[in-house]
């Protein structure tokens, strides 16, 4: 059974930064898609990034290109997101998803079938 599990939220002040974990079991970061999502209060679930661990390749939403860093241990089987420069529009819960297929393909909920339960980001100006 797949299982994802975030860790590293918390409250920060606008232009800190923080760092998220994803430890995944059942489930190898090495060659699979991977992506962290997020919502915030009243509005949809959106995509953040995403990566192949195994070869790096990744993908960001424009609106945290530059601040964000997606990664990946193949050791650990972790994903990780590094934000800098946050803002209060980062607040939101984030999580971490990946798809059956192992395919990353565009970042909309519906293409993701494996969820953690959430970590709470809190930005304040």
């Amino acid at each position: 059974q797949v299982q994802l599990v975030e860790s590293g939220g918390g409250s920060v002040q606008a232009g800190g930064s923080l760092r998220l974990s994803c430890a995944a079991s059942a489930y190898s970061v090495s060659w699979n898609c991977m992506a962290w999502f997020r919502q915030a209060p009243g509005k949809e679930r959106e995509g953040v990034a995403s990566i192949y661990a195994g070869s790096g390749s990744t993908s960001y939403a424009d609106f945290v290109k530059g601040r964000f860093t997606i990664s990946g241990d193949n050791d650990k089987n972790t994903v990780y997101l590094d934000m800098n420069v946050l803002k209060p529009e980062d607040t939101a819960i984030y999580y971490c998803a990946a798809p059956r297929s192992g395919v990353c393909s565009t970042l909309r909920r519906a293409n993701f079938d494996y969820w953690g339960q959430g970590t709470q980001v809190t930005v304040s100006s």
